[in-house]
């Protein structure tokens, strides 16, 4: 899966779960975290592949379960003990929710079930081929998906993928436009005191009265 299909999926669920356990909408902080963790893998994995050579492929130390497992735990109790239960658990919900979505992926691809993906560094996955650079393997994947856009040739599931892409988007309308909104608030703060500042009669020129 792509890294924003990753962030739509995270997303979606920690709303949800959000909505139904908290009785409220995912804050920004809790939805920074969801969605960090749940592109985390490819941020470990790819450019330690493609680019430095690492691993054999993408898949590796970062989609590992015996790697995922640990860190999540590690973070939610750190999160616990900082007082942010919640971002913990929107940390590990979304970096767990990764690796059975890329099993899902190549499931329908139709490359069966490929639970190889996330077995790391018992059942590693060889790269098919001699990898060209994070840059260089980005651009190969991507001019793919690319090119199937452009051309308006779009199979069932990309159509799946755009519509719940879509409702995800409204979602996070709804929800408040989490970390957004947390951003415009805090220039809206720096603003206000800036403006403060400069309102304020200077007390050399008010001695000099």
């Amino acid at each position: 899966m792509w890294p924003w299909e990753h962030a739509v999926v995270g997303y979606l669920a920690f709303s949800l779960f959000s909505r139904a356990y908290y009785r409220r909408a995912p804050t920004g902080l809790e939805a920074f975290a969801v969605v960090f963790a749940s592109v985390l893998p490819d941020l470990i994995d790819k450019p330690l592949a493609w680019e430095f050579g690492v691993f054999e492929s993408g898949y590796a130390l970062g989609h590992s379960i015996f790697f995922a497992i640990p860190l999540s735990i590690a973070v939610s109790l750190l999160a616990k003990r900082a007082g942010r239960t919640s971002v913990g658990v929107a940390f590990g919900l979304g970096y767990l929710l990764h690796l059975p979505s890329d099993v899902l992926y190549h499931s329908l691809d139709g490359e069966g079930l490929r639970t190889e993906v996330m077995l790391w560094p018992v059942d590693p996955i060889e790269s098919p081929a001699e990898p060209v650079g994070f840059v260089g393997e980005f651009s190969r994947l991507f001019g793919n998906y690319q090119d199937a856009l452009l051309a308006g040739d779009l199979s069932t599931y990309m159509w799946v993928q755009l519509g719940l892409a879509g409702f995800v988007f409204l979602l996070w309308l709804a929800d408040g436009v989490p970390v957004l909104r947390e951003c415009i608030a805090a220039g809206w703060r720096v603003l206000r005191a800036a403006v403060g500042r400069l309102s304020r009669p200077d007390p050399a020129i008010e001695e000099r009265k």
